[in-house]
């Protein structure tokens, strides 16, 4: 009896330990964005310091596919979304403008599936005169030109030195030099820096803050063809 009993028992426990085995020999159907990864997109929505606030959608689409262990888990062509998270405007004294961004979502075109991320700005190019400072991803304006700051001094001095000669002599000329450089140099104050201006088309680098796990979505299957008449 025990000798008949040994192979079906033996045959019971391989039914139940199999499909356990078969199940974790299989991959796990997630990937991974690691902490420090690039994505280079290029900016579908036009962002201003003059126009914009804190809070505001801003969208790109992704130029180069990301990848996870040689595979591709992201395409080019996804869409990335984000928020304007801080807005400062020029000032008329000191202080360039500045804003900063923050990737949040990526849709994929064909399966159409979202994955949350966080991602700061490294990089914008093709914004005049702005640049990208600091850990946070500050873009920064371009400021008031400290050489269109000296010409206007300069060319305020020379008119009123000119004006100080005519009215009192050489002794004026000190005078009027001296209020006309004054009034240039208000005149250059009272003008407004510029704003950050990022145009439709300019080219982002965002960096993955912290590593991004998500179930992989596979395409959906194409429709077959419909039969040739």
């Amino acid at each position: 009896m025990k000798r008949l009993l040994s192979p079906f028992l033996a045959g019971l426990m391989l039914g139940i330990v199999f499909p356990v085995l078969v199940v974790a020999a299989e991959p796990e159907d997630t990937f991974t964005i690691p902490a420090g990864t690039s994505i280079n997109a290029r900016l579908t929505t036009a962002l201003s310091t003059r126009t914009n606030q804190e809070g505001d959608p801003f969208s790109a689409r992704i130029v180069d596919p990301i990848m996870d262990g040689g595979i591709e888990v992201v395409p080019a062509g996804s869409i990335l979304e984000g928020r304007v998270t801080f807005v400062k405007e020029p000032g008329h004294v000191k202080g360039p403008a500045q804003m900063r961004l923050l990737a949040q979502t990526i849709t994929t075109p064909e399966a159409n599936a979202t994955y949350s991320i966080m991602a700061g700005l490294q990089e914008a190019e093709g914004a005049e005169g702005a640049k990208v400072k600091g850990e946070e991803g500050t873009i920064q304006g371009p400021g008031k030109s400290k050489k269109g700051t000296a010409v206007e001094t300069g060319v305020g001095a020379g008119v009123g030195a000119g004006v100080g000669a005519i009215a009192a002599g050489g002794k004026g000329s000190l005078y009027g030099l001296a209020i006309g450089g004054i009034a240039g140099l208000i005149h250059n104050m009272s003008k407004r820096g510029k704003d950050v201006i990022l145009p439709q088309g300019t080219d982002l680098t965002f960096m993955i803050e912290r590593a991004t796990t998500a179930r992989r979505i596979p395409k959906p299957a194409e429709s077959p063809a419909p039969p040739s008449p």
